[in-house]
């Protein structure tokens, strides 16, 4: 028996040694992903593999799974969002809340306690739960304020900053725009604006620091063009209220040309100010 429990020890070595082989530049993390039973280790792994550049391995007992990536072709956070987005929580990324509630019952887990709104019933009165998630207990209420309009509205007044060339303004408006950011409850967003913003987040979270950081407008500006990439990218998939211009001026960025959005139709160039205010066209109406 004793030697049987050795080559197994040593089968299971040889199989984690020959992974790493695979993968190169590999790094190794463990992280606890929250699941049941073997259809969940299927489905996690299945999402969190990537051949010869990540490599899942879960423990359905102990709910640990053990990540081994290629840290120059991806990192954790990759890895645990595409978990995520199969319907699975970790300690850092949330699944949105209809794909977990089309899990199979047997792999629907006990989600993490957090704060959820509820409609009892025969009143109408709504109270604070602070119970884990039961799906079958608690009906969730849409927020009036749509979880991305402060997101959005604060990278609007960076962009009339811009317009006027105040670097003060953008500066103390991207502080508010990133405290917006930090501030989005990830598990309440849709499905398609929660796979766009785990996308996304980061780079928001980057560029609004670096403009927050400094009051040089033409530095600004430089973040400015990303920013507003992946916020186009994000406005693509969230219902506003008003449409909103995607425009462009192809003078910015050393002639290649850059974008950004407005809630304005009329052109109000955020790259040169009053050296070229109108300069750029509209070149999509996002509705």
């Amino acid at each position: 028996m004793k030697s049987i429990k050795i080559l197994m020890a040593i089968t299971l070595l040889l199989s984690f040694t020959a992974c790493n082989a695979q993968i190169k530049n590999a790094k190794t993390e463990s992280v606890k992903i929250f699941g049941n039973c073997g259809m969940c280790e299927t489905t996690i792994e299945k999402a969190g593999n990537k051949k010869r550049v990540a490599k899942v391995d879960w423990n359905k007992d102990t709910k640990m799974a053990t990540i081994t990536y290629d840290a120059t072709q991806t990192n954790k956070d990759e890895i645990l969002k595409r978990i995520a987005l199969s319907g699975y929580d970790s300690e850092k990324f949330l699944a949105p809340n209809d794909v977990y509630a089309k899990l199979p019952e047997c792999c629907q887990y006990e989600r993490k306690a957090q704060t959820v709104a509820k409609v009892e019933t025969p009143k109408t009165e709504i109270k604070e739960d602070h119970s884990a998630y039961n799906h079958s207990a608690t009906t969730e209420v849409k927020q009036d304020i749509p979880q991305l309009k402060a997101v959005f509205d604060n990278y609007f007044a960076v962009k009339d900053a811009l317009v006027k060339t105040d670097g003060n303004t953008a500066s103390t408006k991207a502080k508010e725009l990133l405290t917006a950011i930090n501030a989005v409850t990830m598990e309440k967003l849709a499905t398609e604006e929660h796979t766009v913003w785990m996308k996304v987040m980061k780079d928001l979270a980057f560029d609004a620091e670096h403009i927050a950081d400094t009051k040089d407008a033409s530095h600004q500006r430089d973040h400015f063009m990303s920013l507003s990439k992946n916020m186009y990218e994000l406005i693509k998939v969230s219902k506003t209220e008003t449409p909103t211009y995607y425009q462009f001026c192809p003078m910015a960025n050393d002639g290649k040309g850059a974008n950004w959005l407005s809630k304005e139709q009329a052109v109000k160039n955020p790259y040169y100010g009053n050296q070229m205010l109108t300069c750029g066209k509209v070149v999509e109406t996002i509705k």
